[in-house]
């Protein structure tokens, strides 16, 4: 009863715009759990994580009557059509390519609802438990044992058919469905992502150190650490390095959901004009996309560095004045600092202006961070 089951929702998710469906066991994740032990000793982790070690690789821990696990991958765009230039005077930024279109949290949780509403009208009895990113349990691991795809040296997984541009989430069940056998592929000895990761951030093949990951740096909401700020370049939210150089990527660039599809002018916004967005624009502007989802001060701060690193003198005026006037810290400090990176006159006399009245200890030093620029040697 359950193989042929099994085939009817393997069918019923093509028919509702899901490209890769597996099914995983609920055994106890054990080699996860081992590296999230060592990730953990080394602090490695993010801090966005959910759940305790057990909780992540224990599905039980979830969902005591869990008997299998529906694994999902919807493929998403990698390249941007009629993709706006960035130019001198007019800098853009840019958002990561899982950002793009309708934030995927929505888009795979609807689909897996989908399914759940399925399989109870064929099993009444179903019981679920869906996730999607937030969840406890890790979609790539899941994945991998689903047979959707295998663990990239990047971290990432990687799916044959669709490289690693491919969204995933799950659904735990009390349905025994037969679980499908994991891919046997590996990166075999390319080292290209470990080798030009801007951060270093790969330590060896497959482990992450996400403190140093600019994925994760972007979502930050305090001070850029210093080292970091140059090697953000001019993104906003996320990085694609290692998914970019990745040979399994070549060519790979499906346009199979239309929510996923991206407003060139969204993914690649003006950089000035996210100085002065207010609450509302921004939302009505980049709420619906998944990069939205730490608000606008890390999004502002990321742009104020991106104008740095232009050293967009154009934007000098509008920088003085987010540094006199925006009331939040990290935004005043970091303007300070981009002003004394641009390296223009009036920067540095605006900084010593404003570093009279300034109160904050963590400002200050951000001010004198940027006065430095004018007295260091050239390079």
């Amino acid at each position: 009863m359950y193989d042929e089951l099994k085939q009817d929702v393997m069918k019923q998710s093509k028919g509702i715009g899901i490209d890769k469906i597996g099914f995983a066991s609920v055994d106890v994740f054990t080699t996860l759990k081992e590296r999230l032990k060592v990730q953990q000793e080394n602090q490695y982790q993010s801090g966005f994580e959910k759940g305790t070690i057990e909780e992540r690789t224990t599905p039980r821990k979830l969902m005591p009557e869990a008997q299998s696990i529906i694994s999902i991958a919807l493929a998403y765009p990698s390249k941007l059509e009629n993709a706006p230039r960035s130019t001198k005077g007019d800098r853009r930024g840019q958002f990561c390519r899982a950002s793009w279109g309708t934030d995927y949290h929505h888009i795979l949780r609807e689909k897996l609802e989908q399914l759940g509403e399925y399989l109870k009208e064929k099993h009444p009895d179903t019981q679920y438990k869906i996730m999607v990113d937030t969840g406890e349990l890790s979609d790539k691991e899941v994945a991998v044992r689903a047979g959707i795809g295998f663990t990239g040296k990047n971290t990432v997984l990687i799916t044959p058919e669709f490289g690693s541009y491919v969204y995933l989430g799950e659904m735990i069940t009390n349905i025994p469905f037969e679980p499908d056998q994991p891919l046997e592929e590996d990166c075999g000895n390319c080292n290209l992502c470990v080798d030009t990761c801007p951060t270093g951030a790969l330590i060896q093949g497959g482990q992450l150190n996400a403190q140093k990951c600019i994925a994760f740096l972007t979502q930050t909401k305090d001070f850029l650490p210093d080292d970091y700020r140059k090697k953000i370049g001019n993104r906003l939210y996320g990085c694609d390095t290692c998914q970019v150089v990745c040979p399994r990527n070549k060519g790979k660039n499906f346009h199979l959901h239309e929510e996923m599809e991206p407003d060139p002018e969204v993914v690649k916004p003006r950089l000035k004009p996210l100085l002065r967005i207010s609450n509302r624009e921004f939302k009505e502007t980049f709420g619906p996309m998944a990069g939205s989802w730490r608000g606008k001060k890390p999004i502002q701060r990321n742009a104020i560095i991106a104008l740095a690193n232009y050293k967009d003198e154009t934007a000098v005026d509008e920088l003085i004045d987010v540094m006199k006037h925006d009331p939040r810290l990290v935004i005043r400090g970091t303007a300070a600092w981009a002003l004394g990176k641009i390296g223009s006159e009036s920067g540095k006399t605006a900084i010593l202006e404003a570093k009279e009245k300034e109160t904050d200890e963590s400002v200050l030093a951000e001010m004198e961070k940027g006065l430095e620029f004018f007295t260091a040697p050239l390079s």
